[in-house]
């Protein structure tokens, strides 16, 4: 027995000489400090008491480094919020000139503006851009249900404002087909509720007074009355558009003042991919009925592609032939120009004006073959001169599109600030998200007072910008003026352009996101996950709606991250030999378990929804259940107890069956469970009642449990939860910084236990 207590001696000894502890208080440290961390050696466990007495001999290494925590005084609330007051409402000149610059970054960037060197690249890509948003916006307005004039207001004004107010250098600013889509889809439906004919063909714009006031007869046209004055279909739709965008863009600068940006990164890249094609694919519906000029209404409500479909099939019969043949050579001519454009590309210095050159001929073949008289082809209509007088939304239209512009501000928000971040990187420079959306909010809130729709940042025209040698946004002045010499001379020329060649414009623009069908089985390939995602969302807004489709792709990537927190990868891990590396022994070869000791690695965090997927996981990882095991041990001494009283009283003896209880074996192959923390980022009160009722399941069957890895948010979280029990008592014992270490700390205390219990 005194051989025992020595060998238990030279043992706690060499423990103590090579710094086996691990989270402990220096002896001069208050109580209210931070733990101390001690990181230890890489060492084998102690196995025998032969290897503990040869490590005995080495020399002792030098003392180990100390990790301590910095301490951080909590300051009361009420201090925080007077600093931050203070900060935000003291005034001076500096304060005063640093807002305005930073609201409007143009004031930063152009006295510094490199004449010579950026002027080139800016004026070509402005121009450039200028001639293809020209035949764009008139084109776009066919999807937003308003009149082409519209189009180029919406143009202008979204590149002036951005000019004054952008951080990115090269993205362009203006309408978007799915920004159109989507306002279009609002507009049509309320001019069908006010009773106007969503069919009707428009006779060009309505002559405006400086009240914004439409005269028309009761007998003549239904009206309606907004802000005191009668109001006709062309008109209605317009102010409708003009609400609708009026409070995107005020959810848009409220977003921004609260500093909301962070909405956008629920938006996930397949997600934001699979809502663009199957927008894509309902604006190809939506525009077909102009390629075969068939005049069907719209359709309102839900499925819009398969009702669409059906009725165009229905009235097949009833194609305008002069619209059709004009469609397949529009369509031939634009796709021939960006596949030369795509082909050629390296050696043509500026793209292709393709959109510009079917635009130009197919106005003169109409205006000079007369196809509006003779063949009845739609045509846009009247375009006017100049620029209507602003007026106020209107304010009783407000309550009836205030749902709808959510889904327009979040979109056109994380379309703008995506684009941004993509040319920022791209080209060397960076931008500020906030500031974005309040260029983009005050590009809606702005040009609704001048009969304008919701934009966006454009993918098309950002990468001409980039191509083209754009290097500052003088680029979208110069593209402004370009429509400018269109509004004020320009647009009345193209009065007789047939409509559908604005839906060939709009449908031969949609290449780029129908082709990503061809990416789906990369994209399976790559994450099965990112590909489910972009096919339900893509499903769900081309046979649903978009609104639906956008709602329907943000729940399911959110409920698939949940997934995956819920189901995480768990792994037992084995140490690789000689060193103090533990990996997943599933995963790796030639990695050996640790003697008598388990290593689990849970890796997601810890909270309310995966609980039950941790304990289960853990016991399956083990082998073993605690209160199965507590109950079959219990099982095993009573039948025990009760053969040996059984006995006992066959030979007449006195036997109370303790000593035979005392025997039953209990011993497991493992003694102590170590929970590798180094993929738990965080942990909430279920998690830690679950480390809580662990622990205290397992010392019941003589397992000891420890943790290792963890980072300090979680050493906090625990600590304010007294799982090392009141005022950390129990750090050391419990809390590792390194997953060998902890083995090597359990070992020397099971030896320490044993040397106890052969004492006894």
């Amino acid at each position: 027995m005194n051989s025992c207590r020595s060998r238990r001696r030279n043992v706690v000894h060499v423990a103590s000489e090579l710094g086996l502890l691990s989270w402990s208080r220096a002896a001069d440290h208050s109580a209210t400090k931070a733990p101390l961390i001690v990181i230890c050696p890489a060492l084998s466990p102690f196995e025998t008491m032969e290897e503990a007495t040869k490590l005995k001999k080495c020399p002792p290494p030098h003392p180990p480094p100390l990790l301590e925590r910095r301490a951080r005084p909590p300051q009361p609330t009420v201090t925080i919020l007077k600093s931050k007051l203070k900060q935000s409402v003291s005034c001076s000149v500096p304060r005063v000139r640093s807002a305005l610059s930073g609201f409007f970054p143009v004031l930063r960037w152009l006295p510094r503006y490199k004449l010579r060197e950026y002027v080139w690249g800016d004026a070509m890509s402005g121009l450039i851009v200028g001639i293809i948003l020209v035949p764009q916006a008139i084109a776009y307005c066919l999807l937003a249900g308003v009149e082409p004039i519209y189009g180029l207001y919406t143009s202008f004004y979204a590149n002036i404002i951005y000019f004054l107010m952008g951080t990115s250098r090269h993205v362009s600013v203006g309408i978007f087909s799915l920004m159109s889509l989507m306002v279009g889809q609002v507009v049509n439906r309320e001019v069908f509720l006010a009773g106007f004919d969503p069919n009707e063909d428009s006779s060009g714009l309505p002559e405006f007074n400086g009240s914004f006031s439409i005269n028309h007869t009761a007998s003549q046209t239904p009206s309606v009355e907004i802000m005191g004055v009668q109001c006709g279909k062309e008109c209605y739709a317009i102010s409708i558009a003009a609400a609708l965008t009026f409070l995107a863009g005020i959810y848009q600068v409220m977003m921004a003042v609260f500093r909301l940006g962070f909405v956008s990164v629920y938006l996930s890249a397949p997600m934001l991919d699979g809502f663009a094609t199957g927008a894509s694919f309902t604006i190809l519906t939506v525009q077909a009925k102009y390629l075969l000029g068939l005049k069907i209404p719209r359709h309102q409500g839900y499925g819009t592609v398969v009702v669409t479909w059906f009725n165009i099939f229905a009235n097949i019969h009833k194609t305008n032939m002069c619209d059709l043949v004009t469609s397949a050579i529009c369509i031939t001519v634009l796709v021939a120009g960006k596949e030369l454009q795509e082909r050629y590309k390296d050696r043509l210095k500026i793209p292709l004006p393709t959109e510009l050159v079917v635009v130009g001929g197919a106005t003169l073949a109409s205006h000079f073959g007369n196809l509006n008289h003779h063949y009845g082809t739609s045509v846009s209509g009247h375009i006017p001169t100049g620029f209507i007088a602003p007026q106020v939304p209107s304010l009783s239209l407000m309550p009836r599109v205030a749902l709808d512009a959510v889904p327009l501000a979040v979109i056109s928000f994380a379309f703008t600030v995506s684009l941004s971040e993509m040319f920022a990187k791209k080209n060397g420079y960076t931008v500020r998200p906030n500031q974005e959306m309040f260029a983009i909010g005050c590009c809606n809130v702005i040009p609704s007072f001048f009969h304008c729709f919701t934009t966006s940042a454009a993918l098309a025209k950002t990468m001409v910008k980039d191509s083209t040698g754009c290097q500052t946004q003088v680029s979208s002045l110069i593209s402004a003026l370009v429509i400018l010499l269109v509004l004020l001379f320009f647009a009345p020329f193209f009065h007789a352009l047939q409509k559908c060649v604005l839906a060939c414009i709009i449908i031969v623009s949609l290449r780029g996101a129908l082709r990503k069908f061809k990416d789906v089985p990369a994209k399976w390939r790559a994450s099965r996950n990112d590909a489910v995602v972009w096919l339900v969302t893509m499903s769900a807004t081309a046979l649903i709606s978009v609104e639906l489709g956008l709602l329907v792709g943000i729940t399911f990537s959110m409920i698939c991250i949940i997934y995956k927190t819920q189901n995480p990868k768990v792994s037992l891990l084995g140490r690789v030999s000689d060193s103090d590396l533990y990996e997943d022994a599933e995963e790796y070869q030639n990695l050996v378990l640790p003697t008598r000791v388990r290593v689990f690695r849970f890796q997601a965090p810890l909270y309310y929804a995966n609980k039950d997927t941790f304990l289960k996981a853990l016991y399956k990882v083990v082998g073993v259940t605690p209160f199965l095991e507590l109950t079959r041990r219990k099982k095993a001494e009573k039948k025990a107890k009760t053969v040996s009283m059984t006995q006992a009283q066959a030979n007449g003896e006195r036997n109370n069956g303790d000593v035979v209880v005392a025997l039953v074996p209990r011993e497991l192959d493992f003694h102590a469970i170590i929970l590798d923390c180094s993929a738990i980022p965080f942990i909430d009160s279920t998690g830690m009642a679950a480390f809580k009722g662990l622990l205290k399941e397992f010392e019941e069957i003589g397992v000891r449990v420890v943790l290792a890895c963890c980072n300090t948010g979680l050493v906090d979280t625990l600590e304010k939860g007294e799982f090392f029990g009141k005022g950390g008592k129990d750090m050391s014992k419990m809390l590792f910084h390194t997953v060998h270490h902890a083995v090597l700390q359990t070992n020397v205390r099971q030896t320490d236990n044993s040397f106890k219990d052969s004492d006894l």
